[in-house]
């Protein structure tokens, strides 16, 4: 399985490294949000990785919700229970817990659909912040903090209608952002393809803080030092 260089598993324990983490924010997920740095201050595991394990190690359902619930620090013992329902969550050795997953549906276990679902999911994470959310911020007047930008995922949801594909493709038809104090609240939208034909949709809601008013020349530094950290990363 692709993921594999990305986690640890000894038995019924998974072990994700910074630089594991770090690796598959850059090279899968093409994320280059320094929170996910190894050293960063306020490192964590990106929620797409866990999005990705769950996905390799139980199976893609047709319809599946994750709720993110904490921040996974570096080489945290995560707990992967094989016996689960259809509601279970992924937790640390000591019950805390860290990701909500429901799932509905028939369950697809082969390994090229999951990789290719994964892989286009995640990699959509790469073109959010420029493409998609400092455009947001411009048309709301509001921004995030330039010095220490923060956005984290809060939940993600999918339904497949079919798993005729080999690969699949997102594409956005929806944004909003809800704004509450220095908080945003985005919801993003998809349409879920396979040779430009619908086969389901999803769905990715993340957290803005630390709002402060729009200032169009930090939002482009912000945006020049996001893309410099692809060249020298």
């Amino acid at each position: 399985m692709f993921l594999s260089p990305y986690f640890t598993k000894q038995d019924q324990s998974v072990f994700i490294s910074a630089q594991q983490a770090s690796d598959f924010a850059k090279k899968v997920a093409g994320d280059f949000n320094p929170i996910h740095d190894v050293g960063a201050k306020r490192f964590c595991v990106p929620g797409d990785l866990l999005f990705a394990l769950v996905l390799t190690e139980y199976g893609l359902s047709q319809n599946m919700q994750f709720k993110f619930a904490g921040m996974v620090g570096d080489n945290v013992e995560l707990h992967v229970d094989k016996s689960v329902g259809d509601k279970f969550s992924i937790c640390d050795t000591k019950g805390k817990e860290y990701l909500h997953i429901e799932r509905q549906g028939e369950v697809c276990k082969c390994d090229v659909q999951t990789a290719a679902f994964i892989k286009s999911y995640v990699a959509f994470s790469g073109l959010n912040f420029i493409h998609v959310l400092v455009p947001m911020m411009k048309q709301y007047k509001v921004m995030i903090n330039p010095d220490r930008p923060l956005v984290i995922y809060e939940s993600m949801s999918f339904h497949l209608d079919s798993y005729d594909f080999e690969d699949i493709s997102l594409h956005l038809i929806d944004q909003q952002l809800l704004i509450n104090g220095k908080r945003g609240d985005v919801t993003l939208s998809f349409e879920l393809r396979h040779n430009e034909r619908a086969i389901g949709t999803g769905k990715k809601t993340l957290v803005l803080s630390g709002l402060r008013e729009y200032d169009e020349d930090k939002a482009q530094q912000m945006c020049q030092n996001y893309e410099s950290r692809k060249v020298t990363l």
